[in-house]
């Protein structure tokens, strides 16, 4: 994918930026270009290699559309859930680095359910404000509102999602325990 000057760019794991200018340089004999990114989060500028924009992962900003798809996500109440904290916190940091704002978002949900039931270790909680913080930047970026209304629509849609996912555990809960009902019950009148 190549980028222009001025282009919207996310660079996984650090936010949004701008192409400011795209330039060649020689590093060591070598010549090679780079993309100039101005960084929105800390006003600083990255330099990243025309040949390894792919790879780590750089990508243009969401558009508007897939704001709306992006809340829906949110908000949908499907919330991975893996109990083992290493395996969890390996899956999610795999997320957090693949650039794409939807693993973002998943890694926002199932942090912050798990959050309600228990506290977050260190890393995760610091892995659950980068995940908020990329998120709002880069949708208050793309829609021009300020980072708390897109912070509160944010929370709004992060709450309806725990309501769903915690409806839904309660639902499956009272189906197994109908289910196990019958089987007490037979096994009630075979003892007698």
């Amino acid at each position: 994918m190549t980028f222009q000057v001025g282009d919207k760019v996310i660079y996984p794991n650090h936010g949004l930026g701008v192409v400011e200018r795209i330039e060649e340089k020689t590093i060591l004999g070598t010549t090679c270009g780079f993309y100039h990114l101005h960084m929105a989060s800390n006003d600083t500028t990255v330099l990243v290699p025309l040949t390894n924009a792919d790879g780590v992962g750089l990508r243009r900003a969401i558009d508007n559309c897939e704001v709306e798809r992006l809340f829906e996500l949110l908000s949908d109440g499907k919330i991975d859930s893996q109990q083992n904290w290493k395996g969890r916190f390996k899956d999610n940091s795999d997320k957090m680095r693949s650039g794409s704002i939807y693993d973002v978002a998943e890694v926002l949900k199932s942090l912050s359910f798990l959050s309600k039931s228990k506290s977050l270790s260190f890393r995760e909680k610091r892995m659950l404000d980068r995940a908020r913080f990329l998120i709002i930047s880069e949708v208050s970026e793309v829609v021009s509102e300020a980072n708390t209304s897109v912070e509160a629509r944010l929370d709004t849609a992060l709450e309806r999602s725990l309501l769903l996912r915690n409806k839904a555990l309660a639902r499956a809960k009272s189906v197994r325990v109908a289910a196990a009902r019958p089987a007490v019950a037979r096994r009630a009148i075979r003892a007698s």
